[in-house]
Formats: C-alpha cells, structure tokens, sequence
C-alpha cells in the first residue's frame, strides 16, 4: 500500500480489513468521496451482490449486469463526494444509480437492436490505414496506462494482457477481491477520461 493511500486509510480508520467492518456505509461513502479507493473496495464487498442482483433483474443478460454494475460503481466513485446523509441512506443512493445505469443499457440495447443492418457503416479506410489506426491507439493506451497509480496499471495489465479475472488477481495479489474491483473501476475510468483527452 502507498504512502499515501496509508495516510488516507489512517484517516478514515480503514488502515486494517477488519476495522472496516466497524464503519457505517455513510463513512465508508464519505472516505469514496475523498478519494479512499480502498473504502470504493469496502463498498462494493458490501453492495455489490444486491447491485448486480437488481442489474440482472433489469438487465436479464449476465455480461450487461456486470457492465451495469461496474459502471455504477465508477460512478459512486466519481460523484461519491456530492453525497448527502439526509437524502438517502447510502445503498439507497448506491441502488439508484445501479438502476439508472442497467436502465440506460437496456435503452441503449434497444437501440442496438432496433438498427437496420443498411445503417451500418461501411468501412473508409484499408487495411493499411487499419494498421496506423490501431498502432496510434496501441501507443496512445500504453501512454495512458503510464499515467496510472501503480496499483491500477498492475490491476488492469494483469487483467487484460495477463487474462487473469479479478479472483485470480486477488490471490495472485494478496489483497480482497473488493479492493481489486476498486482499482479497475478506478483505472478504467482514468483511462477513459486521459483517452478522451488524445481524441
């Protein structure tokens, strides 16, 4: 563990797994909003098992249910701070933006659907400039990833150029399988918004 995510699991009593136990969902939501990603891992090991089961009551689709979920959960992360205790309690709050997020993928999936193959577009380019496409976007995704916490670039290079699930990089890693889930939800949205910066 960093330095500094020492610093912040001290300051919000997260610094040992058991102690989290002890904490409410209203702290735990508030260390999310201060950056605490292990606090992120906390939460999702205490709601994550209802949100993917509201997903999949939506979503009706394993793969969606899981986006749905992985999605709400980068979303808790980003905006965990503008939570209010006196609005709604946190697996309220938690729940609602899993249910908007499977709803918009079913609307999203009706979409999909519902276009006529003629629509697709047909292809622009040839194969050569197939090539420098995708090897500028090789470069600008491993440029990315060097901006990362060394935490999350592991968690996702091990994930996605390793092939292990998050259970295997949980084990490989010695630490909870919430606190893996974290760092991808985390590094996946990084990844995003320095990614929409080189469009």
């Amino acid at each position: 563990m960093s330095d500094l995510a020492m610093g912040l699991s001290s300051a919000v009593g997260l610094e040992r797994p058991d102690d989290s136990g002890k904490r409410s969902d209203e702290q735990i939501l508030e260390a999310v909003g201060r950056g605490n990603d292990d606090a992120l891992g906390v939460l999702y090991d205490r709601f994550g098992r209802v949100a993917y089961g509201l997903a999949y009551r939506i979503l009706r689709d394993q793969s969606l249910a899981e986006d749905a979920v992985q999605e709400a959960f980068l979303a808790v992360w980003r905006s965990a701070d503008a939570y209010k205790r006196e609005r709604a309690k946190p697996s309220t709050w938690i729940l609602t933006v899993v249910h908007r997020r499977s709803v918009d993928l079913v609307r999203r999936e009706e979409r999909r659907r519902g276009e006529p193959l003629e629509a697709a577009p047909e292809p622009t380019s040839g194969p050569a400039d197939e090539d420098a496409s995708l090897r500028d976007q090789r470069v600008a995704v491993q440029a990315a990833l060097s901006e990362l916490p060394g935490d999350q670039r592991q968690a996702l290079e091990l994930a996605y150029y390793g092939g292990l699930t998050q259970s295997q990089l949980a084990e490989r890693l010695g630490v909870p399988l919430g606190t893996i889930k974290s760092r991808m939800f985390a590094g996946l949205g990084r990844l995003r918004e320095l990614l929409a910066t080189e469009v």
